[in-house]
């Protein structure tokens, strides 16, 4: 009996399992929408700020902090900026917050297991969590899990007429920086040849196809983020800029000579940053010092297997630790020619200081020491310290730069990762056996790799929840247990942004189109990644063109806060001179359509028909509002098309009057 109710009970614990499951955790669908993933989504504002710096550890768990900690000042020393913020009294900041929040993913890719909850996260989802506030998939870059691109921060601050700025060690193109630059289904798009330095073309592989501009696509990453053209972008990646534009305005052109063509300050000698004297939208930064990721600051230590790092580890207690491992300064860093993740923060705060955008309504930075998390995947523990204390020095950095009564920083990371303190060498992994500031041994150990590390493996990511930090207007609102997505929501209303899917598809509302010479000038998509569009002949309704609509990432892309321009000359059938056009261009993330006539009769005025998605009632009156726009636009138009258009309105308002008559059963026999 007793074996038998041991059974019944471990059924019973079974049965239950995934009823609590349901209980506990909203549905994708729910979790996958636009701020459904929020746990504090009830949470206002704690405070205002004119200006954010968002710095970001890739990979920076609790361990990787301590580890560096440990190494650098011993167990009970005080990292120079990751620890003063959030440290009430640590800082002139009058709020402060510590929290931690949760990191999984909506998929675990773009193929079959996409539509899953993934308890690990990678860079590319997590970072758009925090950077449009929606949950994603794995491999996902400002996308939303049916690939529809998600308004991220950099493109909302500028809205607002905020000066905005991209840093990290990394390639430029490298999911953390791409998230606030570009929308993509695929992480590794990074150019229009995909992830080559130019001189061949994987793009088929590493793009969804769709997306290349050859095949009516937005683009790669890289030439997205000429389009999203923040005041200052720093980082590495420079050789993927030698690709060449395979379609478009400037097609034929490589990437570094289309940024040049377009007004950006572009260069790749690291001792050139010092030198830098202004950052804007007329003449934006480009900064790329590597042609990859940019060099660890430590060179690289090596793992050991147990016994070897026993050995070792015996051999310390008997020299004072003399036998371990001591990290050594990396000759190529580029800290040692000026721009060090702390060089490139304190020039990118300097340059969106002066900024006319950013002394009038204040700027938003993202800094992101990026080769943590690439260290940790190598089990490379001096190269994560090392990566940690540039992090850790760049905050320290900023400190000094801003006023914390008007500046908000917060410190966190994209997910937790391997490197684990242990008190003597791992049998089941390898370990690291390190002498760290004050003499003590420091065993760090890595056992996450699916596959020998000697035979191309690495370790993994794990699915912990993090640190969270801030210090400045608005930092108690990362206190207690949040989401990663809530971080968005955090950054976004303390600086006034739009955050809701109703305020950003608003932004949208005043967009204009003007035709001049064949080339549309379309402004004010500020609610949209992407547009599509469509030109008739009015007097005869043929289509001559129009974008391809096929995937949400096919159309053309938004120049964020800027004119987006679309050439018609050359499309066969186009003549102003003798012809009237009707050209129809439609944001395809707000819903917004912005109609113009121009040509031999028409002016090339606006007629604005605003619909947001904003759910049913107000889908209602945003049909409503479509069908009274249409008709004034009718009413600019030509007299044939005029009588037309009021005689079938008014046929539909006598319909649906009737209609409305019957049921109320005005119509019914007595």
């Amino acid at each position: 009996m007793a074996g038998v109710s041991a059974l019944m009970a471990g059924a019973v614990c079974v049965a239950l399992a995934p009823g609590a499951l349901a209980a506990g955790t909203p549905s994708l669908a729910t979790l996958s929408s636009h701020g459904g993933a929020q746990r504090i989504a009830n949470t206002p504002a704690t405070g205002k700020a004119k200006n954010v710096i968002l710095f970001i550890g890739d990979g920076m768990g609790d361990s990787e902090i301590t580890v560096a900690r440990d190494y650098l000042y011993g167990p009970g020393g005080t990292l120079e900026g990751i620890d003063k913020i959030g440290q009430a009294g640590a800082t002139s900041a009058k709020e402060t917050g510590v929290g931690q929040y949760t990191t999984y993913a909506a998929g675990d890719g773009s193929g079959d297991r996409r539509q899953q909850i993934t308890a690990v996260t990678d860079s590319a989802a997590s970072g758009s969590a925090w950077a449009t506030g929606t949950k994603t998939y794995n491999n996902a870059v400002s996308v939303d899990n049916s690939f529809n691109p998600q308004m991220n921060l950099i493109e909302l601050a500028k809205a607002k007429g905020l000066a905005t700025g991209n840093v990290t060690t990394a390639e430029i193109q490298d999911a953390t920086p791409a998230v606030m630059e570009s929308h993509s289904t695929q992480r590794s798009c990074y150019g229009p040849q995909g992830k080559t330095d130019g001189s061949s073309d994987d793009s088929a592989k590493r793009c969804d196809v769709a997306q290349l501009k050859q095949n009516g696509g937005i683009g790669s990453i890289s030439e997205q983020l000429l389009d999203t053209r923040a005041d200052v972008t720093l980082g590495g990646g420079n050789k993927y800029f030698n690709q060449t534009a395979q379609a478009g305005e400037y097609k034929g052109m490589t990437l570094k000579e289309q940024a040049k063509t377009r007004g950006y300050q572009y260069f790749e000698d690291p001792t050139q940053l010092s030198s830098l004297k202004e950052a804007n939208q007329d003449s934006p930064v480009l900064g790329l010092f590597s042609s990859g990721n940019m060099p660890t600051q430590y060179n690289e230590s090596t793992p050991y297997d147990y016994d070897t790092a026993v050995k070792m580890s015996l051999a310390g207690q008997k020299d004072g630790n003399q036998s371990l491992v001591t990290c050594t300064q990396n000759s190529e860093w580029l800290g040692n020619k000026g721009a060090s993740l702390a060089d490139m923060t304190d020039k990118a705060i300097d340059l969106l200081s002066s900024n006319k955008n950013g002394k009038e309504n204040g700027y938003f930075l993202q800094v992101e020491g990026a080769s943590i998390d690439k260290q940790d995947h190598n089990a490379n523990a001096c190269g994560q310290i090392g990566e940690t204390d540039d992090l850790d020095k760049a905050i320290a950095a900023a400190l000094k730069k801003v006023d914390l009564s008007n500046t908000l920083i917060i410190v966190t990371a994209d997910h937790a990762h391997t490197s684990q303190i242990v008190s003597w060498p791992t049998y089941y992994g390898l370990t690291t056996p390190l002498r760290s500031a004050d003499g003590s041994a420091l065993y760090v150990a890595y056992a996450t790799s699916s596959s020998p590390m000697d035979k191309g493996g690495s370790m993994s990511h794990t699915g912990t929840q993090l640190r969270i930090a801030a210090s400045g207007p608005g930092a108690s609102r990362v206190n207690g247990l949040t989401d990663q997505t809530d971080n968005f929501f955090t950054i976004a209303k303390t600086l006034g942004l739009a955050s809701s899917t109703q305020e950003i598809n608003a932004l949208s509302s005043n967009a204009k189109v003007s035709v001049k010479d064949g080339v549309a000038k379309v402004t004010g998509f500020n609610g949209d990644a992407v547009l599509g569009y469509q030109l008739q002949d009015t007097e005869t309704g043929a289509v001559l063109a129009s974008s391809n609509d096929d995937t949400p990432v096919s159309g053309v892309r938004v120049a964020t806060g800027e004119t987006t321009t679309i050439d018609f000359n050359g499309v066969k059938g186009f003549d102003p001179s003798t012809s009237t056009y009707t050209l129809t261009v439609t944001g395809k993330q707000s819903g917004t359509k912005v109609a113009t006539e121009f040509g031999l009769t028409g002016n090339g005025a606006s007629n604005v028909v605003v619909a947001p998605k904003t759910g049913d009632k107000a889908g209602d009156k945003a049909q409503q509002a479509g069908l009274v726009g249409a008709l004034v636009g009718a009413l600019g138009q030509t007299g044939t098309r005029i009588l037309g258009t009021v005689m079938v309105a008014l046929a539909l308002a006598v319909a649906g009057g009737l209609l409305a008559a019957w049921r109320r059963g005005m119509f019914a026999r007595k």
